[in-house]
């Protein structure tokens, strides 16, 4: 009698765990299929262009007024990938990173865009395709939390960068926190650069209230905003 107890309750237990197991291997595939129905691709960014890399570096000036005219997918397109686009097979992108760690996160702000409906996006450079993360335009919060400055309020759309610094202090340690500060600087350089190739005009904002801007986004608790730069045609 108690081995027949014990028999049925062995079945028992083994079906429970398949049962388990092909629903959470479900569940997964569901999971994996509905963050890939949100991503958005992007056109492929073009190689050349009619403007030369010394004509870029003449004309690099930050811009705050810019015109209400909505910002194209392609010129969107551009401007992200010069910021962390994938530039080789191994992984390597437009920007230096150390150890090839890659810490920085992308965000693109969109109030007037072609193709986009207002709200936030994720960069996948990867992928090189958007992943949408907030639904409404928090232009005027962002602007609020930069020390109210009219460009955040105002331009088309923004670029905001975060960093996750342990991906690089892991290996480096303290000395990585001034390797995430370099590679931001790297990235907002290449993020002028087309701009102006693509004669638009943006300005690499650094005021603002941390705690503000991680809430009007709704980062991740690990990443730590370091720059937004709004982008518009120029007036």
């Amino acid at each position: 009698m108690i081995y027949k107890i014990f028999l049925l309750s062995l079945l028992f237990i083994c079906g429970l765990i398949a049962a388990c197991s092909g629903g959470t291997q479900l569940d997964s595939d569901l999971q994996i299929e509905a963050a890939g129905s949100q991503n958005i691709p992007l056109p492929a960014p073009a190689l050349g262009s009619e403007i030369s890399l010394e004509e870029s570096l003449q004309r690099r000036r930050s811009v705050r007024d810019y015109t209400t005219e909505p910002l194209e997918l392609s010129e969107i397109s551009q401007l992200l990938w010069a910021s962390q686009g994938i530039t080789d097979p191994s992984g390597k992108r437009t920007a230096p990173s150390a150890g090839a760690l890659y810490p920085l996160e992308v965000y693109l702000v969109v109030g007037r865009a072609e193709g986009l409906t207002s709200g936030v996006y994720k960069y996948i450079p990867a992928e090189h395709a958007l992943t949408r993360t907030l639904d409404h335009d928090p232009r005027k919060a962002l602007s609020s939390a930069a020390l109210n400055q009219s460009a955040v309020a105002h331009a088309p759309i923004l670029i905001v960068m975060s960093a996750v610094f342990e991906r690089t202090t892991g290996k480096y340690g303290a000395r990585g926190d001034r390797y995430v500060h370099m590679e931001v600087g790297a990235a907002a350089q290449n993020i002028y650069l087309q701009a102006g190739s693509l004669d638009l005009g943006t300005v690499y904002i650094g005021a603002f209230h941390d705690d503000q801007l991680k809430k009007a986004l709704q980062l991740e608790r690990q990443e730590q905003p370091l720059g937004l730069m709004p982008v518009g045609k120029v007036r």
